[in-house]
C-alpha cells in the first residue's frame, strides 16, 4: 500500500478518545477489551484472526493495535511485521498468555510498543493505552503540521506549534521572497541558522548558495581574508590568491552568525558591501561587484553595543530592516513533547534503532526544565539517550540528573540534619515556588497555572514562607 493511501484512509473513531483495533481470536477476551476500552471513550474493532486484522488496517487508520501473540492463522510477531511494514509509528501493544521474557524481548525487537501478559491488570492496560494513543497522536499531529508547513514554506526541520513559533513561520512566509536584509534575534541554540536557511530556501535564491560565517570563531584578520578574498601575497601566508565567501554566494545568501562580535574595521567593509554591493580583495585594487543577500544573527542586543561604542550605528540601521526575534525554548513549553519525539526519530534513525518512544515519566522533567542551552540542549539530551537506550522506549534513568533533580532532596537539607519534618516539608514548599517563579520570570499568573491553583492560594503561599518577589530581569 502507498504512503498516499496510507494518509488518506478513514479514521474510525467518533470519540475524542482514540481508535483501537482488537485482534485474539479468544471472543471473551475481545468482549472484554472492547467494554473496558469503550467505558474509556475509545472507539473499538476487533479481529478474530491475523489475516482479518490486517484487512481492518488496510480499510481505517487507527491509534493503537492490541495484538495476541497466538493466533489461530498466523503468529502473532509476523502479524507485527506486517503492521510495521505498513505503518512504522502505529502503536501496538502484544498480549499473550505465554508471558515469558523470550517472548517479551523478541517482540520488542520486532517493533512492539509495550507488552502485556494475561490476566492484566486493567488499570495498567489503561495507563499503557493511553499512553500509546498519546504519543500517536501527537506524532500523527506532528506529521500533519510538517506536511501543511512543507506545502507552504519549506522549513525543513524546524519544529513548532506554539503561537509565538507559528508568528515566526508567518513572518519568514513575508519576508523570504524580498531582498531585504534580515537580522535574527535570540539566545543561543534557539535556531537561528535554521532560520536563515528557511528565509534562503523559499526566496528567489533558494537554487543558488547559502553560506554560513561563525563570525564569532575567526581573529579579525582571518575572517576579512575569509569573507572578502586576498590576492596572492596580500599577507606572509598567502602564496596564491583566494575568492572569499561573498563571491562564492554570490547570487544567493550570506549568513553572518554572531555578527555583534565583528571588529569596527570589518564592520565598516561589512556596511560597504550593503550600501554599494562592492568590496576589494585584501591586497586587490580592483572592486568586485556582487549580488548577495545578507542575513545577519546574534544572541547579544546590538543597540547596547552601539551605545557602549561597540557596533556601528549606521550598520545596525543596515542590518535592521526586518527583525526576527526567536523565543527561549522556556517560552514555548508546548513545542517540547514535538521536539522530543522529531529528535527521537532522527536520532533513532541515525543509529540504526528501531524507533524509540519516550516513557511519560521521563517527558514530565524535560516539560518542566528551564533550558537555558535551548533546542540545542533539548538535541544533545536526547541523542544521549537515545544512544543509550537498550530497548524500544527512553525511560526516566536515561534523563541527566540535573534535569530530573535526582540527588536534590540530600542536598536540599544536608546542613540541616535536626531539621523537622515541618520545616523540611516548608523549606521543600518554599524552593519549589521560588523554582517555578525564577522558570516563570516572576510571573505569579503563569506560575500559579503551571501549578494548577488559584492565583489567591499562591499568594498565600508566598506570604506564609516570606518569599520576595523579585522583578522581572532583577538578578541577586
Amino acid at each position: 500500500m502507498s504512503e498516499a493511501a496510507v494518509l488518506t484512509r478513514p479514521r474510525t473513531d467518533v470519540s475524542h478518545g482514540g481508535s483501537i483495533l482488537i485482534i485474539d481470536d479468544e471472543a471473551g477476551i475481545r468482549e472484554s477489551l472492547e467494554t473496558l476500552l469503550e467505558f474509556e471513550g475509545y472507539s473499538v474493532e476487533s479481529a478474530e484472526t491475523g489475516e482479518d486484522g490486517l484487512a481492518r488496517l488496510n480499510e481505517h487508520t487507527f491509534d493503537l493495535v492490541l495484538l495476541d501473540f497466538a493466533l489461530p492463522d498466523r503468529n502473532g510477531l509476523e502479524i507485527l511485521a506486517d503492521i510495521r511494514a505498513r505503518d512504522s509509528q502505529l502503536a501496538v501493544i502484544m498480549i499473550t498468555a505465554y508471558g515469558t521474557l523470550d517472548n517479551a524481548v523478541r517482540a520488542m525487537q520486532k517493533g512492539a510498543t509495550n507488552f502485556i501478559q494475561k490476566p492484566w491488570d486493567n488499570e495498567k492496560l489503561l495507563a499503557d493505552v493511553r499512553a500509546a494513543v498519546a504519543r500517536r497522536r501527537v506524532e500523527e499531529e506532528n506529521e500533519q503540521l510538517k506536511r501543511a508547513l512543507k506545502e507552504r514554506y519549506n522549513f525543513e526541520h524546524i519544529v513548532g506549534k506554539s503561537d509565538s513559533m507559528l508568528k515566526i513561520f508567518d513572518l519568514v512566509g513575508q519576508v523570504a521572497p524580498s531582498r531585504s536584509t534580515v537580522l535574527i534575534q535570540g539566545e543561543s541554540g534557539t535556531g537561528k541558522e535554521l532560520i536563515a536557511k528557511a528565509i534562503h530556501a523559499n526566496s528567489a535564491r533558494k537554487n543558488h548558495p547559502f553560506v554560513p560565517v561563525n563570525t564569532g570563531s575567526m581573529p579579525a584578520d582571518l575572517l576579512e581574508s575569509t569573507l572578502f578574498g586576498h590576492v596572492k601575497g596580500a599577507f606572509t601566508s598567502a602564496i596564491s590568491s583566494k575568492k572569499g565567501l561573498f563571491e562564492v554566494a554570490d547570487g544567493g545568501t550570506i549568513f553572518l552568525d554572531e555578527i555583534g562580535t565583528m571588529s569596527m574595521e570589518t564592520q565598516a567593509k561589512i556596511l560597504r558591501v550593503l550600501q554599494d554591493r562592492k568590496f576589494m580583495h585584501l591586497g586587490g585594487i580592483h572592486e568586485l561587484q556582487v549580488d548577495v543577500r545578507v542575513i545577519a544573527a546574534t544572541n547579544i542586543d546590538l543597540q547596547v553595543l552601539v551605545r557602549e561604542g561597540k557596533f556601528r550605528e549606521d550598520l545596525f540601521y543596515r542590518l535592521n530592516v526586518i527583525t526576527v526575534d526567536l523565543p527561549p525554548l522556556r517560552n514555548r513549553g508546548e513545542d517540547v513533547p514535538r521536539l522530543v519525539g522529531h529528535f527521537l526519530e532522527k536520532f533513532s534513525r541515525e543509529n540504526g534503532k528501531a524507533i524509540i518512544n519516550i516513557a511519560p515519566e521521563a517527558l514530565r522533567p524535560l516539560m518542566d526544565y528551564s533550558w537555558p542551552g535551548n533546542v540545542r540542549e533539548l538535541e544533545n539530551v536526547i541523542e544521549r539517550a537515545v544512544v543509550l537506550c537498550n530497548g524500544p522506549t527512553v525511560s526516566l534513568d536515561l534523563i541527566p540528573d540535573h534535569i530530573v533533580g535526582r540527588g536534590s532532596e540530600a542536598k536540599m537539607f544536608e546542613h540541616r540534619p535536626d531539621a523537622s519534618l515541618f520545616e523540611i516539608v516548608e523549606d521543600c514548599e518554599r524552593r519549589l515556588i521560588v523554582s517555578m517563579l525564577e522558570k516563570c520570570s516572576w510571573n505569579q499568573t503563569d506560575a500559579a497555572e503551571r501549578f494548577h491553583i488559584p492565583l489567591s492560594t499562591l499568594n498565600q503561599k508566598i506570604k506564609r514562607l516570606n518569599i520576595e518577589i523579585r522583578k522581572k530581569g532583577s538578578k541577586d
